[in-house]
Order: C-alpha cells, then structure tokens, then sequence
C-alpha cells in the first residue's frame, strides 16, 4: 500500500488515512489499525524519511542504502564458504569500504543459497565500485563459491548483483543522516 500525500488536514486527513487502513487491513484487530494510522500520520508529518532508490536497485533512507541478495551456490560452495568465514572467525573486513554500515552473509535454503545483506552510505553504483577497487580480492574469496560470479573486476558484475538482489519491501534506519 503505497501512502499518497495528503493535501487536506485535520479531519479530512484523519478520515483518509483511515479509508486507506480500512483498505489494508479490513478485519485486522482495531489494535493493529490504530498502529498503521499513526505510523501514517508520523510519516506523513515528516518526522520519519520516506524511502527512495538507493540507484540501480534497492532502498534509500536519508544517506543509508541497503542491498539483499539471494545467490545460489556452485557445488561445494556452501561448505567452501563455511571454512572461509571459520578461519576468519567470522569476521569479514570491509573497513577499507568507508561507507559500509554492516555486510551479513547467511547460508540458507539447505546449503543452497547464500543471503547476502549490507547496509552502506550513498547510491548504489558508486558502492558496488568501492568494493571492485578497494577489496576486490576479499570480494572475490567469498563470492566465488557462487554460481556464475563473474568476479568483481569484470564489467558484467553489476548485472550480476542485480539480477540476484532483492529490493526490501519495508526498512528501518535508525539513524538515517
């Protein structure tokens, strides 16, 4: 449900946000309702930022962007990987990335699929180009457990990651600027 701007105020307001929760929620507990009309209003108030296009792909919220990525293993890739991220402790280094908030990887789906998420400063492009000039050699040692991984040097990276990440349906920063 997307939230239309709403010209009129007071009643009038009030009586639109609640046809649209009406819409949305129908028979959901009055508890629930009264919730998604005040997170509405507070929206609508501007005391919370919008989300708009982290560029390419993905979410903004102020200054902080997020990328999700759903990406199948090659054979083996799933324990490859595990091994890896062992000898490391866990502990993935993109401190060189200065823009990066937090990067999450999590085998999934059986030893599958990896889900990859980060939380990072700016638009999209400019990130993905950090990670192919400032750690690329990282990049490389954990992504090349994937299917298909060009690399992150080879131009076709970036439609690799697009066609693999999943814009968020809904997101919470909690320091925005």
């Amino acid at each position: 449900m997307a939230v239309q701007p709403q010209t009129a105020t007071g009643p009038e307001q009030d009586a639109a946000i609640r046809r649209q929760v009406e819409e949305a929620l129908g028979n959901e507990p009055e508890p629930i309702k009264a919730a998604l009309v005040n997170a509405i209003r507070e929206l609508q108030a501007g005391q919370t930022p919008g989300t708009e296009s982290a560029g390419r792909v993905g979410l903004r919220q102020g200054k902080v962007s997020e990328l999700t990525a759903l990406i199948p293993f090659k054979p083996g890739g799933a324990e490859r990987l595990r091994r890896i991220l062992k000898l490391l402790h866990g502990h993935f280094s993109a401190d060189k990335v200065g823009t990066v908030h937090d990067m999450r990887f999590l085998i999934v789906d059986h030893d599958t699929k990896l889900l990859f998420a980060t939380a990072y400063d700016g638009e999209w492009d400019p990130y993905i180009e950090d990670f192919a000039t400032k750690i690329p050699d990282e990049m490389d040692m954990v992504f090349s457990s994937l299917e298909g991984w060009p690399g992150i040097r080879d131009p076709s990276v970036k439609d690799y990651i697009v066609k693999h990440q999943i814009t968020a349906d809904g997101w919470y920063v909690a320091s925005p600027g």
